[in-house]
Order: structure tokens, then sequence, then C-alpha cells
């Protein structure tokens, strides 16, 4: 018996369709691992003297490992598991700052549906927004994603 992803397919998605993922607090390690994993080591996120010294009065997390875990969240919930054919763009915006131990969600909402030439594929956008746990927005944007289809629809 072979494994059955659990993806959704283009089909199964509807305009306005939201999805909330799990969450998850952003430490000091995730931002040291990120620092070595990217080479972006800005005494921004890695100096807490210099942030002291900021607008935000102390480090502050890299806005691309936001988005990163906002990725995995959104893989975490199964809805893309074996489905998805190519992530074809994503946009973003850095709407608040990602402090040392905030905890971060996303929540998908399905924008626009197309179908393609192609009978088994479709693009889908989705509006992203990753939010800190007081519900504020600290990143939002777009994915556009291609999907598989019901061949059939």
């Amino acid at each position: 018996m072979t494994y059955k992803f659990k993806g959704k397919k283009f089909d199964e998605f509807d305009v306005g369709q939201e999805f909330t993922t799990a969450s998850r607090t952003i430490t000091e390690g995730d931002v040291s691992t990120f620092a070595g994993l990217s080479g972006d080591f800005n005494p921004l996120h890695t100096d807490e003297e210099h942030g002291k010294g900021t607008p935000f009065g102390g480090r502050i997390a890299h806005g691309l490992l936001a988005v990163a875990v906002s990725t995995g969240q959104a893989n975490q919930l199964g809805i893309f598991e074996g489905t998805t054919i190519a992530l074809l763009s994503m946009s973003f915006k850095y709407t608040g700052a990602v402090r040392f131990g905030d905890t971060i969600h996303t929540v998908l909402k399905v924008a626009e549906k197309k179908e393609t030439s192609k009978p088994d594929k479709g693009v889908i956008t989705f509006d992203v927004s990753t939010l800190n746990q007081k519900d504020e927005s600290v990143v939002e944007g777009q994915w556009v994603i291609m999907l598989q289809r019901e061949a059939s629809s």
C-alpha cells in the first residue's frame, strides 16, 4: 500500500477560503541559525548593544526568517502536500518587527483562481498574513502557486 498525499487539488479551493496555521515562537537560536545559513550577520539581528540604539530597542529577527517560517507553517497544514507543482511567485512587505520571543502564525486566504490551458493544472493566488501573538501583522504578501487539478474538471 502506498502513501496517499493529503494535499488539496486546485478544484478543492474556493475564493475567500481561509486557512490558519499553528503558532511558533521565534527564539535566539532560530535567529543565530538563520544568520549562519544565510550569511546575514547584520548587527540588527546579532548584536544586542547595537540593537539597543535602533528604533526597535534591541535585536530583531530577520524578515526573511519570518517568511521562511510562514512557508513551513503553511506546509504543516497539509493542504499543499503532494499537490503543489510549483511556487510561481512570492511577494511580501514587512509590516512589523519580529522580536525574540514573539510567537507567529500565518493566515492564507484564497484571493484568485485561474485555470490554465492544461486540464491537470491550475494557479491559485493566496493573500498571506503573518501575525504575532497580539495579532499584529509582521509580514503581508501574496503567494502564487500552481497546483494539480482533477483532469476531468
